[in-house]
């Protein structure tokens, strides 16, 4: 087992697979990297690599602490996202600083990805910070399954998944789906949406309650505690 081979490799083939099928093969080489950035699933960045005999290369960043909370269907929508970017750069005419034109947006839609400023059919098609969501019976969707439907997987994720993305599955209430995106990890989600790393090791943590008075406290299971104002004893309840 390799993670740095495993991981690149699945990358490669990933933007490969949709390079093909999508853009019909007429995306260059790019460089991509993992770069934990909070509440971004990914960017491009043209012409950030420099060889040392000269030669540029575009980098199209993935965000791992998206892969273990997210389906992979929408880990491919980050890495299409970015790769119409790419394409932007060097066949259109891209936007000022972050702005996704109306040229960036028909070229979305066209690969069956919809752009919008909120993820869903409420939001805009331009602006700066722009998501986007899958078009049913479209382009992508298909391009997707048959990837997916080839034993693809991404094997590696960040062990501390993003905050961003529990707390807005609990804001939608959709946290169920994501805790079971979650636990195939070995990341559960606790009371009050914490991340509990190592499920099977949840445990190493109990809260403890006097019966009198109802005070709480948290510590190891093994502890023996005692309520400071009715003396007595507190019980661990988990």
């Amino acid at each position: 087992m390799n993670p740095t081979r495993e991981t690149y490799v699945e990358l490669q083939t990933a933007y490969e697979h949709f390079n093909r099928f999508l853009f019909g093969d007429s995306l260059p080489v790019c460089l991509i990297t993992l770069q934990r950035e909070k509440r971004t699933y990914g960017y491009f960045s043209p012409k950030r690599f420099v060889s040392k005999d000269g030669k540029t290369t575009d980098e199209i960043a993935m965000n791992p602490a998206y892969f273990a909370i997210c389906p992979p269907e929408e880990i491919m929508q980050t890495l299409v996202h970015e790769m119409a970017h790419l394409w932007q750069f060097h066949f259109g005419k891209p936007g000022r600083g972050r702005y996704h034109n109306r040229e960036w947006a028909d070229k979305m839609e066209g690969l069956g990805l919809m752009p919008s400023s909120t993820g869903k059919p409420d939001g805009a098609r331009t602006g700066d910070k722009m998501s986007d969501y899958i078009i049913e019976g479209g382009l992508f969707e298909g391009v997707c399954r048959d990837l997916l439907t080839q034993n693809f997987r991404i094997s590696w994720a960040d062990r501390f998944p993003a905050k961003d993305r529990v707390q807005a599955a609990i804001e939608e209430g959709e946290i169920d789906e994501v805790a079971e995106d979650l636990s195939s990890w070995g990341v559960e989600i606790g009371e009050g949406g914490e991340l509990v790393i190592d499920a099977e090791q949840k445990q190493s943590r109990a809260k403890f309650t006097c019966s009198s008075c109802g005070a709480n406290a948290w510590g190891k299971p093994s502890l023996n505690l005692i309520c400071g104002d009715c003396d007595q004893p507190l019980s661990a309840n988990g």
